[in-house]
């Protein structure tokens, strides 16, 4: 275990080490749209339009208008850099992740003389306090409705402390000590803990935690059924670290800040208020989402009033992302692979060799699962898999079923058996009628009056391109000679 506890600074150091994983530019750059519009063709990846491509983290070293900050961006769009940072082969950190759910190691408290995070404070009651000059927060095109904080993991607990959460959201800084955070109904357990505030008429106390370890953010975002309410889910960065995530007191809330953040902002969730989330723009947008399209603005988003903002005095880094990068695949759809896992082990143990959910469902909407038959008992297992998979993830909308000689991580690959083991009269599985995420845009009444009664509903499909078991000699790949030294011919 290593003795300097794992931060963002860490993780760059040795990102650095690594050829092709990092670049920093100091040419200047403008948070608004400019910075997201040159990282799409560098390295965003996932959903973003074309051209785009996997590339490098991004270190913005001279951003417009704010001196002294930098802006990172891309630390988590890719999964083989993904691995590289957690240290693990990147076609099972799904099952990583899963063994850290099982095995948690717990947060710690530390004094404040030990959380760089504070070494410089900002009073909501200071004169020229304005959020909207100390956080550079980009916009990720011209018609957002304003700049966002992307990669913001908020930490809260329940009114009387016997639970804490982590969650991301997506957040807008509206003015100057106002920030419109949407809060997706259902599942969130922020979102459970708020409703408690509101039932008491009492401001919610929470703190946003900017430019963090990647663990710590991809551990963030399991939900239920794999972390029920009351699964901290920093625990989970703390098993992938084998060291505890440091937590500090607030300067100004009544709740605990991630002491190794680049920026924290303090702030509360008001009772019974909302606001236009593009009051100052109009746009009807928000900003780019998962599946690649501009999310709708929401007309009645939580008010939230930031009363400190905290941050390293050495050059502090903005961390952000692009909402249909690979980066939000990675975010989104490892810790759904691993809640698969979890699921599918218990039930149907070892049927399920390994679980991918792929750029192009942005980390939610689709999983390619790898299926293991070993006697024809087990045909139609595959099927079961597919159901269990819903089960653990409400929002997930497309599975693949494919057999153990298909590689999960090719989409070629994948798509070929869709081809050559693959009838479609016999070999898809339609379920109508289900929910699903309301992000989604083909999921609305209008697409389908008979079974999308309200937005947010989906069929759901089941591709199976497994090959039958008793047919299992009739596609046999072609057999190509094994040569272990092969790489000699490309000296």
């Amino acid at each position: 275990m290593s003795e300097q506890p794992y931060d963002l600074r860490k993780v760059i150091e040795e990102l650095k080490q690594i050829p092709g994983q990092y670049h920093e530019t100091d040419v200047e750059v403008d948070p608004d749209a400019e910075l997201s519009g040159v990282y799409r063709y560098i390295g965003a990846g996932g959903t973003v339009e074309r051209p785009t491509a996997e590339g490098p983290a991004m270190m913005f070293n001279n951003v417009k208008g704010f001196a002294g900050t930098r802006v990172f961006i891309g630390a988590m769009a890719s999964r083989k850099r993904v691995g590289k940072i957690l240290h693990h082969d990147y076609k099972t950190l799904g099952h990583m992740l899963k063994d850290s759910v099982d095995n948690p190691v717990q947060p710690v408290k530390v004094s404040k003389d030990k959380a760089p995070a504070q070494e410089v404070v900002h009073l909501s009651t200071d004169k020229d306090f304005d959020i909207r000059k100390l956080l550079a927060a980009p916009t990720n095109t011209e018609y957002d409705a304003g700049p966002y904080i992307t990669v913001g993991l908020v930490h809260g607990s329940s009114p009387d402390k016997t639970m804490s959460d982590v969650t991301i959201h997506r957040m807008v800084l509206e003015d100057k000590d106002t920030i419109g955070m949407y809060i997706m109904p259902g599942g969130r357990h922020i979102g459970n803990f708020q409703k408690q505030f509101e039932k008491l008429n009492k401001p919610m106390p929470i703190t946003i935690n900017i430019g963090l370890d990647p663990a710590i953010t991809i551990g963030a975002t399991f939900e239920p059924p794999t972390t029920p309410l009351g699964y901290n889910e920093l625990s989970i960065a703390g098993a992938l670290r084998q060291q505890p995530v440091e937590l500090v007191d607030g300067v100004s809330v009544d709740e605990t800040a991630i002491a190794r953040s680049e920026f924290v902002v303090e702030a509360e969730i008001m009772p019974n208020q909302t606001m236009q989330e593009d009051i100052n723009t109009n746009t009807g947008k928000a900003m780019p989402e998962f599946p690649g399209y501009d999310g709708d603005a929401n007309p009645a988003v939580n008010v939230v009033k930031v009363k400190a903002i905290t941050h390293r005095k050495d050059n502090p880094i903005m961390q952000t992302t692009i909402g249909p990068s690979e980066e939000h695949v990675s975010m989104a759809g490892i810790p759904t692979e691993a809640s698969i896992l979890e699921l599918v082990d218990k039930a149907i143990p070892g049927k399920v060799t390994n679980v991918y959910n792929p750029p192009a469902g942005g980390g939610k909407l689709m999983t390619i699962m790898q299926i293991h038959k070993e006697d024809e008992a087990d045909e139609g297992i595959q099927r079961q898999a597919a159901l269990l998979a819903f089960s653990a993830f409400k929002e997930l909308k497309t599975v693949i079923l494919v057999d153990e000689d298909v590689d999960i991580f090719d989409m070629n690959d994948v798509i070929w058996t869709l081809n050559t083991r693959f009838q479609g009269d016999q070999d898809i599985i339609v379920l109508p009628g289900m929910r699903n995420h309301p992000l989604d845009p083909s999921e609305l009444p209008g697409y389908d009056p008979k079974s999308i009664r309200v937005r947010g509903m989906s069929s759901k499909t089941v591709l199976d391109g497994t090959v039958p078991f008793d047919m299992k000699d009739k596609f046999v790949r072609a057999q190509f000679k094994k040569v272990d030294d092969w790489k000699k011919f490309l000296k």
